[in-house]
């Protein structure tokens, strides 16, 4: 009770401090003198950077609309300045007069324009930097966070703002948080995920541009990079604020064991992932069939692995089922891919000519290899037809397979065409009928082949 009166009595002395420098401060404005005169020059410095603003505003981003083939980066550089031209143009002009007046009058009565062009300075320096950070709850934070502290760094309230804030306690257990030490650690967090992305990135470009390392292997090196720089940057964030983390064991292993029950697919797939990654059975570019899906490998997440078809559409498959289900790997242990197709001859066509002229005209068509030459062999005498198979190969399976086994046909056709070479295909007679002792004809049908050539 003691000591709940006691911070009480401390937080209600801090307001009121922070409030009598507040009225004083006030007073002085109302009162005529160079620094009422220093507000009023400020006031004008934001009025007129507000017309330089809605002047420039439009011809800027008329210019940025002109830039075609700029960078990304350069565009969203011009996106942010054109947002804060009212910053930039009140600090120039501010910057420009304080400089005047220190050279023509007493440094004094400069002060308030100075502190002011020095607080816009960092509030532009922040919120450039703090584009760097890629979470959008974590860049708002961070810039809030610097811009509320530069100012009541420049206005010299961090000593009243800082035991105000601490003042704001209560306990978890033996653990002491504040208001303070929350901010801190959200702060000094954020800041240690912006460094850990930027070391995970520089680490992940470095491990992609190795060849000797498989590319299964890069993305196994690549998630343990970014796990391990994170998870060092957590318990650094935390630790660097004093927050003992031994106090929060029983409380974490509860939420760990209840997360454990919840998100058991999730774990599943985790670990389906690092399997997948140690083994090597698929790996970007691979070319594979699950089910219905045929496509190739984009790109293998801790969670889903993404498989772009020929369609351009993307799926992502969760990365049990690739563990538990049945795949086939086009490209596992190398890039050559047989492909077989079926076509049938008549019976008065040569089947060695056929062969040779089958094996020919395939070899004539792109992407089929020459130094695994395609062969044909005949497999069954039909209804109709002498049937064959033609096998040939390929090294490029994310070009189409359809597509391919087309060419292949047509280039057929065309060579059966030019040496006489027949296709058949079934067809049916229907012959009329006279009997003596019907008044009407019968109809007989009689199934016989045709062919094509």
């Amino acid at each position: 009770m003691d000591q709940e009166q006691t911070n009480f009595a401390s937080l209600t002395d801090t307001a009121l401090s922070v409030w009598t420098d507040v009225l004083v401060f006030l007073q002085g404005l109302l009162t005529p003198g160079w620094r009422q005169n220093q507000v009023l020059i400020i006031l004008a410095l934001m009025a007129a950077a507000y017309v330089l603003k809605l002047v420039t505003e439009p011809r800027l981003q008329a210019w940025a609309r002109s830039r075609e083939g700029w960078p990304k980066w350069r565009l969203r550089l011009i996106v942010q300045v054109r947002q804060r031209l009212l910053l930039i143009f009140f600090a120039l002009m501010a910057w420009f007069i304080y400089l005047v007046m220190q050279q023509v009058t007493w440094p004094s009565r400069s002060y308030w324009i100075g502190l002011a062009a020095t607080l816009v300075t960092v509030w532009l320096f922040i919120g450039f930097a703090a584009r760097i950070v890629r979470n959008k709850f974590l860049r708002r934070l961070v810039s809030w966070s610097l811009w509320i502290y530069a100012t009541l760094y420049y206005l010299t309230l961090v000593d009243e703002t800082t035991a105000f804030l601490d003042s704001l306690d209560f306990n978890i257990g033996e653990v002491r948080l504040s208001v303070l030490t929350i901010l801190t650690a959200l702060v000094v967090i954020g800041i240690m995920f912006t460094a850990a992305r930027l070391i995970a990135q520089t680490a992940s470009s470095n491990i992609r541009r190795n060849e000797d390392i498989s590319p299964s292997m890069q993305v196994l090196a690549v998630k343990g990079v970014q796990v391990f720089v994170y998870g060092a940057a957590i318990l650094i964030g935390v630790q660097s604020v004093g927050i003992d983390l031994t106090g929060l064991a029983f409380l974490s292993g509860a939420i760990g064991l209840g997360l454990g029950f919840g998100l058991q697919k999730v774990v599943s797939n985790l670990v389906s992932g690092v399997i997948i990654l140690l083994d090597k059975s698929i790996k970007p570019g691979d070319v594979i069939s699950l089910g219905e899906t045929f496509g190739w490998i984009n790109s293998l997440g801790a969670r889903y692995v993404s498989v772009v078809t020929r369609d351009g559409k993307e799926f992502l498959i969760p990365n049990e089922d690739l563990i538990t289900g049945q795949v086939v790997n086009w490209s596992h242990s190398n890039e050559f891919v047989r492909l077989d197709i079926y076509f049938g001859t008549a019976y008065h066509d040569d089947p060695h000519k056929v062969r040779a002229i089958a094996v020919e005209a395939a070899q004539r068509v792109e992407r089929v290899l020459d130094f695994k030459p395609p062969v044909c062999h005949i497999v069954g005498f039909g209804d109709s037809s002498v049937d064959y198979i033609l096998r040939f190969w390929i090294t490029d399976p994310t070009g189409g397979l359809t597509n391919i086994r087309g060419n292949v046909y047509l280039a057929l056709w065309d060579a059966f065409q030019a040496h006489g070479i027949s296709i058949p295909f079934p067809q049916r007679e229907v012959r009329m009928l006279e009997e003596p002792s019907e008044k009407h004809p019968v109809l007989t049908l009689q199934d016989g082949a045709g062919s094509r050539s």
